[in-house]
């Protein structure tokens, strides 16, 4: 499971449509939430909802940060022409959040509510089931209150229905059990209202943190329609982060790349998210984390075309600066279940091929291990290559334990399942 913050507008929109279905009909949501952004502002906004200039506002960023209070970047109970002037001010000015910079760029407009209760709530997944947190007094000092905060527990496979919240108001406990069904069938990994108020059956989160499990896409495209993962607040990408987070977004397939230390001497360009945790924390666990360059995945059986130009990617980088202990590349991954080996090795051979004399140059040993479709001939193909361009490649298949190749790469070794 891949934890992913969206946007506190992403969250409310999901409550907002959904809360009455979960909810049979008790609770209901306005859809009265805009964010303004340097390619739509709050002018055009406001002129397909009226609510904005007939309502006093608040205001506040929305870039996966929190503590916007303590930081004076909220502005509450505000006119529209204020509000204007206020993101106006703020639109791309860099701010320091902790130890993070960035600069603001959305912001979350909504209706300012008047009320005099408020509550917090927050679910969370956790291996055995999902736990849910409430207390009647919400509000901005929940950490310094948190003794009065309650702790119930779902177990996995059980109903929301097993917990017992009879001391919790009647209105109140309906809506736990509605938001709880909500997170479920949205596959939330955790979602946190503080505080929120009811009135008259309306819900208003006033202040809201969510995750989703991105894993569940696939399943859930229709319900959580066009969503966004933002990048966290002060993440820059280099060019060529840049340059596979765009091949990403126009396939089907999972291409993945975040660079820890170009000077690195272990590089990887591993088959498979999960796969690509193991490895890099394999490498942590052997103690070799100050080497360690990248960290990314090719998955989602791409095209040769992809393959190549996510190789290609990583090749360059790894031959710009040489190291004098020359350095490594791990080709790595699981047993894929229908991810042609044959076909994405063709790829990254294409790639090795155009950077045979840089590899070179760089010292390069290359460490292969797969499985899944087609490997036979995809090892095959790798073998053949190191023989005829004069590059050391040691290839493996899933005889070999999937992490075993890291160990055989860090200290030199051969195995005697090498092909």
């Amino acid at each position: 499971m891949a934890q992913c913050g969206i946007r506190e507008y992403a969250a409310k929109k999901l409550l907002s449509k959904y809360i009455n279905e979960y909810s049979s009909g008790k609770f209901q949501y306005k859809d009265e939430v805009a964010l303004v952004t340097p390619e739509n502002s709050i002018e055009t906004i406001a002129e397909k909802s009226n609510w904005i200039k007939e309502k006093r506002l608040v205001v506040k960023p929305d870039q996966l940060f929190g503590k916007r209070g303590k930081h004076n970047l909220i502005l509450l109970n505000t006119t529209y022409d204020e509000a204007k002037q206020w993101i106006n001010e703020n639109m791309g000015k860099v701010v320091e959040i902790g130890k993070t910079k960035g600069p603001l760029t959305r912001f979350l407009v909504e209706p300012f509510v008047p009320h005099s209760k408020e509550y917090y709530i927050a679910i969370k997944t956790e291996q055995c089931g999902d736990k849910i947190f409430f207390s009647e007094t919400g509000g901005v000092e929940i950490e310094e209150n948190w003794e009065k905060v309650k702790e119930y527990f779902v177990p996995i496979l059980e109903s929301i229905d097993i917990v017992n919240f009879s001391t919790v108001d009647e209105t109140i406990r309906e809506f736990i059990k509605a938001l709880y069904k909500l997170f479920v069938e949205l596959d939330f990994t955790y979602l946190e209202i503080n505080p929120f108020t009811i009135i008259n059956n309306e819900v208003i989160p006033l202040d809201l943190v969510a995750r989703l499990d991105d894993t569940a896409l696939f399943w859930n495209k229709d319900k959580w329609g066009d969503i966004e993962f933002p990048t966290p607040f002060g993440r820059t990408f280099t060019k060529e982060e840049q340059f596979i987070r765009d091949m990403d977004e126009k396939t089907g397939a999972s291409l993945k790349l975040t660079l820890l230390n170009p000077k690195g001497r272990i590089w990887q360009m591993v088959a498979g998210g999960g796969a690509s945790v193991v490895y890099a924390d394999t490498v942590v666990d052997l103690g070799y984390d100050k080497e360690l360059a990248n960290y990314g995945e090719y998955s989602g059986n791409p095209s040769e075309e992809e393959t190549y130009l996510y190789a290609k990617n990583i090749l360059d980088l790894m031959t710009r600066e040489k190291n004098p202990k020359g350095k490594i590349l791990i080709i790595g991954g699981g047993i894929a279940n229908f991810t042609d080996v044959a076909k994405t090795f063709k790829g990254i051979i294409r790639a090795i091929r155009e950077y045979k004399d840089k590899i070179k140059e760089n010292n390069v040993k290359i460490y292969v291990r797969r499985g899944g479709p087609n490997y036979k001939q995809g090892l095959a193909l790798m073998k053949n290559l190191g023989e005829e361009i004069g590059i050391p490649i040691e290839v493996y298949g899933p005889e070999l334990h999937m992490t075993r190749i890291i160990d055989i790469a860090l200290k030199g070794e051969r195995d005697e399942t090498a092909i």
